[in-house]
C-alpha cells in the first residue's frame, strides 16, 4: 500500500486556524454562559421555569452543578484550545457532545435559549472535527 501525503495550502491552514479559534472562543464563551446558569439554578430556584408534566424531571439545585460542572470544563478546553492543545480538541467534542445532551434536557425550561446552543454545540464539535492535526499537513 502506498502512503499519501496531503499537502495543505496556506488557505486550507488558515482556514482550519479559524476554525480552531472559532471552537475556542465559542466554548469558553458558551462555557462562560453555562457556568452562570448553573450558579442561577443553585442559587435561586425560581429563576427557572416550572414544568411538571416533563419526562425528564431534575432538582433545579443538582441541575445548576451539573451545568455549573460542564461549564467549567468547557472553559477550560477552550483555554486548551487557544493553546492548540491535541487534548483539548478530544476533549471538547465530547463535551460539546455532553453539553448538547444536557441543553436538549432544558429545553421546556427555556426553548430558544436551548436549541440555540445545541446549534453551536453543533458547530464546535464540526469545527474542531474538520481542522487536521499539525502533524498530518505534511
Amino acid at each position: 500500500m502506498a502512503t499519501t501525503i496531503h499537502h495543505r495550502s496556506p488557505g486550507v491552514q488558515t482556514a482550519a486556524t479559524g476554525l480552531t479559534l472559532f471552537a475556542a472562543v465559542m466554548l469558553f464563551v458558551a462555557g462562560t454562559l453555562d457556568l452562570f446558569r448553573g450558579i442561577m439554578a443553585i442559587a435561586q430556584d425560581e429563576v427557572f421555569v416550572n414544568t411538571p408534566n416533563y419526562v425528564f424531571k431534575f432538582d433545579l439545585t443538582s441541575w445548576g452543578w451539573i451545568q455549573l460542572s460542564l461549564g467549567v470544563i468547557a472553559m477550560v478546553v477552550g483555554l486548551g484550545l487557544f493553546a492548540s492543545a491535541t487534548w483539548a480538541r478530544v476533549v471538547g467534542v465530547g463535551i460539546a457532545a455532553l453539553l448538547i445532551i444536557a441543553n436538549f434536557l432544558s429545553i421546556p425550561y427555556y426553548p430558544v435559549w436551548s436549541l440555540t446552543l445545541i446549534a453551536l454545540y453543533g458547530f464546535v464539535i464540526w469545527a474542531l472535527c474538520v481542522v487536521q492535526r499539525k502533524d498530518q499537513n505534511g
